[in-house]
């Protein structure tokens, strides 16, 4: 038994998986947790490992930013994990930190039917290199080489680069987010809070807004991005500017995804995961997401031999982490 977690800024998702069972198989158990009412991992681990009854042998967790020498400081979350002291206070034999994009990329090659759903079908190199670009709290980037029959998986902060506007509207874009900043990441325009800055940027172009009926959760709340997201999909009367929003949004996801592919050589294809991309596959499907990704000048005959797929599973970065365990195991 291994405990893996997926650990998000909004969101964690912890589970025991069980290496007699296989990757493609459910966990033994799982659960999500709101990041944001925990003040450390430690105490939702606990939380989680109190209600399996389980002795687990070690754990790996994927963590939203970098980790160097086995620590990370996360990204959107304010929190200091470093692997040695969570094997101290935890209890555990072993402990592994690593970025949670990678962690996804690691699962790529073990995703099952149903898992995936494919954009634009290419023609795939057995061999070549694989993409990942996750957008979600944050933006995630990373890619996967192989070398023989091995694949390995590699992190890359790619997302907090720079964002560079390809025309008038993005342009305008960008000077509305760079108000008050020193620069404008990718990151900021291409995640889940990103949808809600475009939806700002347009509604003060327009003067339209979502209606109090739009914003507010069933429960009372009001969740901002998530109803800009269910607006614009929903099949009865959708909110023209909040699709508005969403196709901005795509076009600005497509050309980050296909600046990654050329970046990584990404002839094995590029995976769409995290968060947004399964809530707005109608979008993805739509021309502007495919033509931002092809349109790289002398070298848009390459990306259109690249495939391209959306990950549906959001176990993947939990397989993944115990892919990863497994595979050190291995060695």
């Amino acid at each position: 038994m291994i405990l893996v977690g997926d650990v998000g800024g909004t969101k964690t998702r912890l589970a025991i998986f069980s290496s007699a069972e296989g990757l493609l198989k459910e966990p033994r158990f799982q659960a999500v947790f709101p990041s944001g009412k925990y003040d450390s991992l430690e105490s939702m681990v606990r939380e989680f490992m109190s209600g399996t009854v389980q002795t687990v042998k070690g754990a790996v967790f994927g963590v939203a930013g970098p980790v160097v020498d086995g620590k990370a400081l996360l990204s959107n979350l304010p929190w200091h994990l470093d692997a040695e002291h969570l094997q101290e206070t935890l209890g555990l034999p072993s402990v592994m930190l690593v970025n949670d994009v990678l962690a996804m990329a690691a699962a790529i090659r073990h995703l099952g039917e149903g898992a995936i759903l494919t954009l634009q079908a290419g023609q795939a190199d057995s061999h070549g290199n694989v993409a990942v670009i996750a957008p979600g709290t944050g933006l995630g980037e990373a890619f996967l080489t192989r070398g023989g029959a091995r694949w390995r998986a590699h992190a890359t902060e790619g997302g907090h680069t720079d964002f560079a506007p390809r025309n008038e509207e993005e342009l305008a874009l960008w000077k509305y987010v760079i108000a008050g900043r020193q620069r404008v990441s990718c990151e900021r325009v291409c995640s889940g809070p990103g949808i809600g800055r475009i939806y700002r940027y347009l509604q003060g172009v327009s003067r339209e807004a979502l209606s109090a009926e739009d914003l507010t959760t069933p429960s009372g709340t009001v969740d901002f991005v998530p109803r800009i997201v269910e607006a614009a999909t929903r099949r009865d009367d959708p909110c023209p500017l909040c699709m508005k929003t969403l196709r901005l949004y795509a076009s600005i996801l497509g050309a980050e995804a296909g600046n990654l592919a050329l970046k990584v050589m990404a002839t094995g294809g590029v995976y769409l995961g995290g968060g947004i991309p399964p809530r707005i596959v109608p979008f993805l499907q739509e021309e502007g997401f495919l033509q931002s990704f092809k349109e790289k000048g002398r070298m848009s005959k390459l990306m259109e031999d690249m495939p391209v797929h959306v990950i549906l599973d959001p176990r993947a970065p939990l397989s993944g982490a115990a892919c990863l365990y497994w595979e050190k195991e291995d060695t």
